[in-house]
């Protein structure tokens, strides 16, 4: 083990000097595009792609100057954000210097440290999954997949998205929502329980949908990071101890132990649900002081997540419930409206039970079926053209989750093959 960690040694001095000249790259060129478009008065804030009715820096800019008058900030249908996120923001609108390029620069920060936490938690399960190949004996596997680095290339992926630059630019709250999710996966992948479950209330303070991310963050916290199926594991035991089928149930928690693969930890979910409950009461003392004497807590859950829930706004964006709630009737409107948000909760278990060992995977796929499904989408015209392209968009994410589904599964699949002649060798 020593020898081969010592050969990959002047990999890491190279790397990073692969890495941090396309980062910083990415930054100059948002600023330089924000600025441009200040100059040249180009604005993105409009664009349905870029900006929602949840995520517009002009709607929140409204809902701040109806709170300095007085009045509640979700007055008039145009806010339905957070109150924190209305009192961090609001302020940076309203200075005599342009408020829009400080939020802007300001998101620009956030995708910056969104990538390198991106890049870290890359390393991390890189790092992990290595090991666990080579206690089943598939080293040359991680030694070819070393040649990449996946946190590099999924850093860069984010910083040089041009949807990511672009909400930069289109006065979107959305790198703020991005940062959460982020912060909560990495605080999962190191497996530090109080900035998990920091960054996760965040997230599904902010956007609602994130919350379906609980069960990826436990699996995280509570067994570790990605790892080939336990199958794998309790198969290359039993072929070396000899262990008789029926016997093979009762030594798996030794076997888990021995091999690397750790045990499900209770333990640390209480934890991460101690800490949870703390950042939430933290988050909701406050919203009621930010929202106090302006409605209280009740208005703000009606105006915020009962906004999302219910889909009060049918202007033309990407997505698919617009166009279908604008036509149907309205008896059978909230029929419709929990059959489109229970979809997302069917397929929550069943996803969990097929890749519980492969938390972060599953976080993404999760990430993938609620932007498909979410009410306000980012990334208007005829509308009869924006739901043709919305449609064809959302067939086009389908078909990415699937085949991404069914790769991560072949590959399972394959180190089941490789894993094979080497247990009959054994024997």
């Amino acid at each position: 083990m020593e020898s081969g960690d010592a050969r990959p040694s002047p990999k890491p001095h190279s790397q990073p000097l692969r890495f941090w000249p396309w980062a910083i790259s990415s930054v100059v060129l948002r600023l330089i595009l924000i600025y441009s478009s200040e100059t040249l008065g180009f604005n993105l804030s409009s664009r349905p792609e870029i900006s929602t009715p949840l995520t517009s820096l002009r709607r929140l800019n409204e809902g701040y100057w109806l709170k300095q008058a007085g009045l509640s900030p979700y007055a008039g249908s145009m806010y339905h954000g957070s109150p924190l996120l209305l009192t961090v923001l609001g302020p940076l609108t309203a200075t005599r210097v342009d408020g829009h390029f400080l939020c802007s620069f300001l998101f620009v920060i956030a995708d910056f440290i969104s990538a390198i936490l991106i890049r870290a938690m890359g390393n991390i399960l890189q790092s992990a999954y290595g090991q666990y190949l080579e206690s089943l004996g598939l080293g040359k596997l991680f030694k070819i997949s070393e040649r990449l680095c996946s946190g590099d290339i999924a850093a860069l992926v984010y910083l040089w998205n041009p949807l990511t630059i672009l909400t930069c630019l289109g006065s979107s709250t959305m790198p703020i929502e991005n940062f959460f999710v982020v912060l909560c996966l990495y605080g999962a992948c190191a497996r530090f329980v109080p900035l998990a479950a920091f960054g996760w209330l965040l997230a599904a303070h902010l956007s609602l949908y994130p919350s379906i991310l609980i069960l990826p963050v436990i699996f995280l916290l509570a067994q570790g990071s990605d790892a080939p199926p336990s199958k794998l594991f309790l198969k290359k035991d039993s072929s070396k101890t000899a262990t008789p089928p029926s016997e093979i149930g009762h030594h798996h928690v030794k076997m888990t132990n021995d091999i690397g693969l750790p045990p499900f930890s209770w333990r640390v979910v209480t934890h991460f649900l101690l800490w949870a409950s703390i950042w939430a009461s933290y988050i909701l003392i406050l919203c009621a002081f930010s929202v106090k004497q302006k409605g209280g807590l009740r208005e703000m859950f009606r105006r915020t997540y009962g906004f999302m829930l219910s889909v009060e706004d049918l202007a033309p964006n990407i997505g698919v419930q617009w166009y279908f709630f604008a036509e149907v009737f309205d008896f059978f409107r909230s029929f419709f409206l929990i059959v489109f948000h229970i979809n997302i909760l069917f397929m929550i278990l069943p996803l969990a039970i097929r890749l519980k060992h492969r938390p972060c995977f599953l976080a993404f796929v999760y990430i993938a079926i609620s932007s498909m499904l979410k009410s306000y989408p980012s990334g208007t015209g005829n509308a009869n053209f924006y739901y043709a392209t919305a449609m064809a968009y959302a067939c086009f994410q389908i078909v990415l989750v699937v085949e991404s589904v069914s790769a991560m599964l072949n590959h399972d699949r394959m180190l089941k093959k490789l894993s094979a002649p080497k247990d009959e060798d054994s024997k």
